[in-house]
């Protein structure tokens, strides 16, 4: 009893926000406003289909209820809401089985500043593979970014993900627009500077801009000690300065 006691005491000033919309850049595009609007967490999207994205914050019940207006307003400027929703002191068995993993346990360690602060997160929708092909194609062309990932969340939606300078990125989904809408349908596009690391972490593209422990690489053909060099030279008695020359006198 006291453990569980102790568990719902853990809970109880927390909540939960969830914001829905139709489009995976409008839900990232959201997800940044609210990191950005109150002291919350981004523990995950789910993702169910038919072009239908959720995205999960948590923290104080204020402050989720601040970031879940803040989100709801950016999903309304963007055309995609769906619905919204702020659960206050959700027991522990509700948190277990929504899309938070291990995040869940780093929240004690509050927010920290991104390590891509410098950088821009480029993502550009559209419906059908082939649109988003070829305005990834133009968007590498175009400027000076890198192509992180995609993603697919039904329907035909294919978001292709870039990164790199704020400006880079900007000139790259303009150039991807015009070519997305020249081969098929543009749905949806969103350029955000400067993402938190929260954001960051719950993309599928984090892990690749950050630096990777390389292993340490030997030559090939390093020498071991030859065994020869190992063996011990017999003891030889030291020759003497002067050698003594006797002459042999003849029969």
């Amino acid at each position: 009893m006291e453990g569980g006691k102790h568990i719902q005491d853990d809970f109880s000033d927390r909540a939960l926000g969830l914001v829905s919309t139709q489009s995976f850049p409008a839900i990232v595009g959201t997800a940044d406003t609210m990191l950005k609007s109150a002291e919350v967490a981004l523990v995950g999207y789910e993702k169910i289909g038919s072009g239908h994205c959720t995205a999960i914050v948590r923290g104080g019940i204020s402050d989720v209820r601040l970031a879940v207006a803040a989100g709801v307003e950016a999903a309304e400027q963007f055309g995609q809401l769906v619905s919204s929703l702020v659960i206050a002191r959700p027991f522990p068995n509700l948190e277990a089985v929504l899309p938070i993993g291990k995040l869940l346990a780093e929240f004690a360690q509050g927010s920290q500043s991104s390590r891509l602060s410098n950088q821009a997160i480029g993502l550009l929708e559209t419906r059908g593979f082939p649109a988003m092909v070829g305005a990834a194609d133009v968007m590498l062309k175009s400027a000076d970014v890198q192509l992180s990932a995609h993603e697919t969340i039904g329907a035909g939606l294919c978001t292709v993900i870039i990164r790199g300078a704020v400006a880079d990125v900007a000139v790259a989904v303009e150039a991807g627009m015009h070519e997305a809408e020249r081969i098929g349908e543009l749905h949806a596009v969103m350029v955000i500077p400067r993402p938190l690391s929260d954001l960051e972490q719950t993309l599928p593209i984090a892990s690749c801009w950050l630096e990777q422990p390389q292993p340490l690489r030997l030559p090939i053909t390093a020498k071991q000690p030859a065994e020869a060099e190992l063996v011990a030279l017999p003891n030889l008695e030291p020759l003497p300065a002067q050698l003594e020359v006797k002459q042999v006198e003849e029969p």
